[in-house]
């Protein structure tokens, strides 16, 4: 068992305006923090100016956390690249209709969820695994080829 030493925790979390930064210094028990602005087409350096910004180095770190809020914020605000799904034929419209579980079962005026994949970019192709995870019909991957060459051509 490897001995426990103390040294730096550093912590990231990317959003979709702000790289947030924390740095703990276990010794002295100092929390150090910088925030800067994301930086998209490389996130690593929105990560490294706030590490800077913070007084730390990534030499330093005894640890790294990373995380991020991009992936969900690009669902909730619907503002990712045009999506499609593929599923097992026969499941095309499941991911839409859903389990029925809403709240207010008896709200008249609910409005149900608007799906991230439209039912258009939805496709199945031949495949099927039982319930204990066994293959009962293989996929076709030449389907699913298919599939994809006609999502590359649109």
């Amino acid at each position: 068992m490897r001995a426990y030493t103390e040294g730096l925790r550093l912590a990231a979390d990317i959003g979709g305006t702000f790289t947030d930064v924390a740095a703990f210094d276990e010794k002295s028990g100092r929390l150090l923090l910088g925030k800067t602005l994301s930086t998209p087409g490389r996130l690593v350096d929105g990560i490294a100016a706030g590490v800077a910004k913070a007084g730390a180095q990534f030499s330093d770190a005894r640890i790294f956390l990373h995380g991020s809020t991009i992936a969900i914020n690009t669902m909730l605000e619907r503002s990712g690249a045009r999506t499609a799904l593929i599923t097992t034929r026969g499941f095309r419209d499941v991911y839409e209709i859903g389990r029925i579980n809403r709240p207010d079962a008896y709200n008249l005026f609910f409005n149900k969820h608007v799906p991230l994949v439209e039912r258009a970019l939805r496709f199945e192709v031949a495949e099927r695994m039982t319930v204990e995870g066994e293959v009962w019909k293989a996929l076709d991957e030449a389907e699913v080829h298919a599939v994809c060459d006609r999502l590359v051509a649109e």
